[in-house]
């Protein structure tokens, strides 16, 4: 049981603009065949400056990033890619120190059996 009271945080740029997630709201997690395989509880949402993520953060995001220099280097990998500035329709996008992010803390509420 401990394991649905566990914590876990991801990060995405805002430039996208999607909807903050709202703390409470719930969603499933969909394995690889697109099949719910949990559900998961936003407990938190802050909105805040890339340089301000801080080490707690980057560690509860549990990909095994050992310093927020580390997490930061994965991240704007990603969010310089060419699917992400596909998206946004800038070749060209970058993130810097005052880029708007959104940092989400959600727990697991159910893992669901699979069929």
């Amino acid at each position: 049981m401990a394991r649905f009271n566990s914590f876990a945080a991801t990060a995405a740029a805002t430039v996208v603009g999607d909807p903050l997630p709202v703390v409470s709201e719930r969603m499933a997690v969909m394995d690889s065949a697109e099949r719910p395989v949990a559900v998961l509880e936003v407990t938190g949402v802050r909105v805040l400056p890339l340089a301000e993520v801080d080490l707690a953060h980057a560690l509860d995001e549990g990909e095994g990033y050992r310093s927020v220099a580390e997490w930061r280097a994965a991240h704007e990998r990603y969010w310089h890619g060419p699917q992400i500035r596909e998206v946004l329709g800038d070749p060209e996008f970058t993130v810097a120190d005052d880029t708007p992010v959104v940092a989400e803390r959600f727990r697991v509420v159910e893992i669901l059996p699979i069929p």
